[in-house]
């Protein structure tokens, strides 16, 4: 019986996450097939909210644009060596909106951003190679991700987070999307975060 059904002898998994991800319409079939195995894990039982599962565990990233959309906020990721969207894990953390939201003012120094909608905007799941983080050999394993769209002023004051990135900087969105040397995320998803950004704009034009 799944979480939302009934008692599975392991703590219950929240219906917000797991109903909006049901309402969530995929864009196209990597996300359709990322929002069912995201669901199938969930409601399986499986502990996801921290970095206790070494496979695998839940992140939540931000879209970050301004109000006009014509700019999306990226840093420069020591980890990756690459522009990237802002994000991060949920550790413990339920509400994977705040999380986002949290992530965007740790790494790039923002006080004021605000969620263009509390729908999740895009999920992936995405693979992670072993790495040393802090001294300590962290195995390759999954992020489950669900990203949210942001909004925020591209005037405000912007800071980098030394320990996890050396710049932060705002793009034309297709700047962004150069910009990035991993050619899956370019191609994958930052691409696709346009595309349904450019969508919307053309829904309301």
């Amino acid at each position: 019986m799944s979480a939302i059904g009934g008692h599975t002898g392991k703590e219950a998994e929240p219906v917000e996450l797991t109903e909006a991800l049901e309402r969530f319409e995929p864009w196209n079939e990597q996300e359709e097939r990322d929002r069912a195995e995201l669901l199938r894990r969930l409601r399986g039982g499986e502990e996801l909210y921290s970095r206790e599962n070494p496979a695998g565990h839940l992140t939540a990233s931000a879209w970050v644009v301004s109000p006009d959309r014509t700019q999306v906020l990226m840093a420069y990721h020591n980890l990756y060596n690459s522009w990237a969207w802002l994000g991060g894990h949920a550790d413990g953390e339920r509400d994977l909106l705040s999380v986002s939201m949290r992530e965007v003012r740790e790494e790039s120094g923002l006080t004021q951003v605000r969620p263009v909608s509390p729908a999740i905007y895009s999920v992936e799941i995405l693979t992670v190679d072993g790495h040393e983080k802090r001294g300590v050999y962290v195995p390759s394993h999954l992020h489950l991700n669900v990203t949210y769209l942001l909004e925020a002023d591209p005037a405000a004051p912007i800071r980098c987070k030394p320990d996890e990135n050396s710049r932060v900087g705002w793009f034309s969105p297709e700047g962004a999307v150069a910009a990035s040397s991993e050619p899956w995320f370019r191609e994958r998803i930052y691409a696709k975060l346009n595309a349904k950004l450019n969508a919307k704009l053309a829904r309301f034009s």
